[in-house]
């Protein structure tokens, strides 16, 4: 009796190619767990019938990083029925049933010949008393044009199911952080199969679980004497022509650059946000330095929209704009408005994150101040004395600007505050017309984004700028404060502090 084959036609040569796919190996691991979670649910039935309704998918990931590199991928679903094989191992043979994880029929394929020149699937499946297995050599595959390949079977439990794909001499080997990578990206993918009690996912034998963030609870930041609120909402609109989203969204107790973002979801499973890649469009998230980019996080399953064959993002079309659109009005629509929460809400560090920051902020500045403060302070020292000067900048550097007018001790004044593109300019600039009875003062504020000092630690983070620009307006007013107080030559600190901070203290 001739021995049994499975057919690989057509599109053999593909294999070759598919090993310089742009995968992250989270994703190629992915694809393995993918069809492991897609044979468990669709033989669920049978598989509770076989061991009871506690029956857990259980998927174990092993990496041995030795010479030659190996990895394993076990999992105790129904397994590959012989009615399967001919699609289970044909490049781009699209399963009958697409409407789970499992659509492309390049999954395991792709992922494998990613992963490995070299690997074998063994596998019996449930109510099959065989186990069958099958190797795949890539490169004699492809040189040799081989359309079949041999399967071997032995005799194996009818209740006895499982699929095991062993990957060897591994291109793509996880090792140090990547390792921690991965953990995190698949516990993310997977939690809602893991939270559901539908999965056990184990890395290595340590079996992984979904922690969630804290959600924030506090009074909204305009109302300080308000009841605390816990900072999540649902979230649930519809596009028509069958495309949905619905979730929550809400603000992280804890802010962190890493760990917010929304986790965008299809059948289950993300496809994107997981691990430190979390969903962040500048449309709502604004700038990484912001704090709705720090605290805002949610899930968000999505329906009807199609996805990457390597399931690694969503083909938007024309949709994702939209989709943003509808995203930030529902996200401070009502009476939790998360984004005006999570821009205006300020909390206190706790002492250790100061004390490191601390730390780490006057061990740079001094030692910028040691070496250059020497050769600075001389020169600044020896300067003449100086009056407040009426200093002008070109107004086609002009960046922005705004006039405000106020009453104080019986005057009028109109101040403007502008920021300037003017590389020439001194870090801030004022002046101050002729204090005439009975006239408006006006005061002018200018501050260079084009310093040296604004390039090093202000550019296009808001709040960076707003903060240097409140602390410019500081030193002017109390500047003209001190002048109309009788302090002769006041301008000198401030000429002081625009010598001293380009020559010594805006350079690493």
């Amino acid at each position: 009796m001739a021995p049994k084959t499975v057919d690989i036609r057509p599109g053999v040569s593909v294999l070759a190619v598919l090993r310089h796919l742009n995968y992250r190996p989270w994703y190629a691991l992915g694809e393995f767990v993918d069809n492991a979670v897609e044979s468990f649910v669709k033989h669920r039935t049978e598989l509770q019938a076989t061991h009871g309704d506690d029956i857990k998918l259980s998927v174990n990931i092993d990496i041995d990083t030795s010479s030659p590199p190996r990895i394993s991928i076990r999992d105790n679903a129904a397994g590959i029925h012989e009615t399967e094989y001919g699609r289970a191992f044909r490049p781009a043979a699209i399963p009958p049933d697409r409407s789970g994880l499992a659509e492309f029929g390049m999954g395991m394929k792709s992922a494998a010949c990613w992963f490995s020149p070299r690997w074998s699937v063994r596998t019996t499946a449930l109510g099959e008393p065989i186990t069958r297995t099958v190797h795949f050599d890539i490169e004699n595959i492809v040189n040799d044009d081989i359309t079949e390949l041999r399967i071997r079977e032995t005799k194996e439990k009818t209740n006895h199911h499982y699929t095991e794909i062993v990957l060897e001499e591994v291109f793509h080997v996880p090792v140090g952080r990547t390792t921690g990578k991965l953990k995190d990206h698949l516990t993310d993918i997977y939690r809602a199969f893991i939270r559901d009690g539908l999965l056990e996912l184990r890395f290595n034998g340590e079996a992984l679980t979904y922690k969630p963030p804290k959600i924030l609870k506090a009074r909204y930041y305009k109302d300080k004497d308000g009841p605390e609120r816990l900072w999540q909402k649902e979230i649930e609109f519809d596009f028509g022509e069958g495309l949905s989203v619905h979730g929550f969204a809400a603000l992280r107790e804890r802010a962190s650059t890493t760990r917010a973002g929304f986790a965008l979801f299809r059948r289950g499973r993300v496809i994107q946000g997981s691990g430190d890649e979390g969903y962040r469009p500048a449309h709502i998230f604004g700038h990484p330095n912001s704090y709705a980019y720090q605290r805002l996080f949610g899930e968000l399953h999505l329906s009807g929209f199609e996805v990457s064959h390597t399931k690694d993002g969503f083909r938007w079309d024309d949709n994702e704009q939209p989709f943003l659109e509808l995203l930030r009005d529902y996200l401070d629509a009502g009476d939790v408005p998360l984004l005006k929460q999570a821009q205006g809400y300020r909390v206190r560090e706790p002492a250790t994150q100061l004390r490191r920051t601390a730390k780490q902020a006057v061990s740079s500045a001094t030692q910028a101040m040691e070496a250059r403060l020497p050769s600075v302070l001389p020169g600044v020292a020896t300067s003449p004395l100086v009056d407040t000067p009426q200093e002008e900048s070109p107004p086609n550097l002009l960046l922005a600007g705004r006039q405000f007018d106020i009453r104080f001790r019986d005057r009028d004044w109109a101040i403007t505050v502008e920021l300037t593109n003017d590389p020439s300019q001194d870090w801030v600039l004022i002046t101050d017309s002729t204090d005439l009875p009975g006239r408006v003062r006006r005061l002018g504020i200018r501050v260079s984004m084009a310093h040296p000092f604004m390039i090093r630690f202000a550019q296009t983070d808001t709040e960076h700028v707003e903060g240097m620009l409140r602390l410019a307006a500081a030193i002017a007013l109390a500047e003209v404060l001190a002048t109309n107080g009788g302090v002769r030559k006041a301008g000198t600190v401030r000429r002081n502090i625009n010598a001293i901070l380009r020559d010594a203290l805006s350079d690493p």
